[in-house]
């Protein structure tokens, strides 16, 4: 006889969630390259991405969760103590160096069988490409003077064909990104990069398995098989034959929230005794809609009640919130959306639209507007700029 779901008010799993993205006190991890490390080997992975309308998610993300983060940490992590590394989870993103084994299985499975798109990679150029780093060191697409150009096939694309065989190289794990310049990558050879005398060797399916599940509950508190496998459909299966076997140890106990019982979620034991006391100063955060607790938004929806336009591919008269509108979470409730834009020449922040998902209040306005000076000289820092204040 299975054992019954325990149901849990809204409040307490959004409390569980909060939580373990470390988003209810302030500078969880410390400050320095070693917050970055500890930030993402807690979060798991911490997703990349181009817009840079503000500063990009990636430091944004890590930002929220270390309040004198300088981008420069997160170069040093990357560069110096190679305690973090650029792979593909649900998008690509920056994953814990101590991690890397649980990847070498996709790694051998792109090598395998590529995508169509890597038909036009030779064994030839692929060859001469990792002789050409093997001699001159780590190189990025601008040191590849190629002859014959071809039509993009992304608008961030390259119409230059060595482009795709160094991606070629990233996906199958002989090359990684040892230092990323905004947008530009330069790839080593990864056993030269990380030191290793040969790559780590790949887990089992199983074992993946079970490192989705410990990521997925040290980071989201309560899960599901859906928040456990988000962009690793394929695991499911032996994802539910570990949380079946969890709960017949009474290591999880299966719960469900009041508000949508017919979906099956797990906690472990110790979190449902911590107790939910509502902050007497809650916290505020403006997010990116790439942040760990945005990013799934049927999770986000069911746990906060909220659904996250992401409106950048829109057509401008079809957007409600913005181009690239930000959730302001303040306690335990995302309370509005910000379409923010950094003015780089002027030094500003500016607030393109302000949209309430709450009835406004003095109080929480106040609690916002000081967040988003905060949030200002963090951009201004980024630049290495000073000066003016916010539009």
């Amino acid at each position: 006889m299975s054992k019954p779901f325990l149901s849990l008010p809204a409040s307490q799993a959004r409390a569980i969630w909060l939580r373990a993205q470390r988003l209810d006190i302030a500078a969880p991890f410390g400050a320095g390259p070693g917050a970055v490390r500890k930030a993402v080997e807690h979060l798991g992975y911490v997703q990349i991405d181009t817009i840079n309308v503000i500063e990009r998610s990636h430091h944004h993300i890590l930002y929220t969760r270390i309040p004198d983060y300088h981008t420069t940490d997160l170069e040093t992590a990357q560069s110096e103590d190679k305690s973090v590394f650029e792979y593909w989870t649900h998008a690509l993103a920056y994953i814990p160096t101590r991690d890397y084994r649980m990847f070498v299985p996709a790694m051998n499975r792109f090598r395998a069988a590529p995508p169509a798109g890597y038909a036009t990679v030779t064994a030839r150029d692929y060859a001469g490409l990792l002789r050409r780093i093997r001699e001159e060191g780590a190189l990025s697409i601008r040191d590849f003077k190629d002859e014959a150009l071809v039509e993009k096939t992304h608008p961030w694309g390259s119409r230059k064909p060595s482009r795709q065989t160094l991606r070629w190289g990233f996906f199958s794990g002989d090359l990684t990104v040892s230092r990323r310049t905004g947008m530009l990558k330069t790839y080593e050879l990864a056993v030269r990069h990380f030191g290793w005398r040969q790559r780590p060797r790949p887990v089992s399916d199983q074992q993946f398995a079970h490192y989705l599940i410990n990521r997925a509950l040290r980071s989201q508190g309560i899960v599901s098989v859906d928040s456990v496998c988000y962009g690793n459909s394929a695991a499911k299966a032996a994802v539910r034959q570990w949380l079946d076997a969890a709960v017949k140890r009474r290591r999880l106990v299966p719960v469900n929230l009041a508000e949508a019982p017919g979906l099956a979620h797990w906690t472990e034991p110790d979190q449902l005794e911590m107790p939910v006391t509502p902050a007497t100063e809650p916290m505020t955060h403006i997010l990116s809609p790439f942040d760990p607790l945005i990013i799934q938004r049927k999770r986000l929806a069911l746990f906060f009640g909220y659904q996250h336009l992401f409106e950048a591919y829109v057509p401008p008269h079809k957007r409600v919130m913005g181009y690239f509108a930000l959730p302001v979470l303040v306690g335990d409730e995302i309370v509005a959306a910000l379409d923010l834009k950094m003015d780089r020449q002027a030094g500003r922040l500016l607030v393109q639209n302000w949209h309430w998902l709450t009835p406004a209040r003095p109080a929480l306005k106040a609690a916002i507007e000081q967040a988003l000076d905060k949030f200002e000289l963090f951009h201004l820092a980024a630049m290495d700029n000073g000066g003016a204040g916010r539009l």
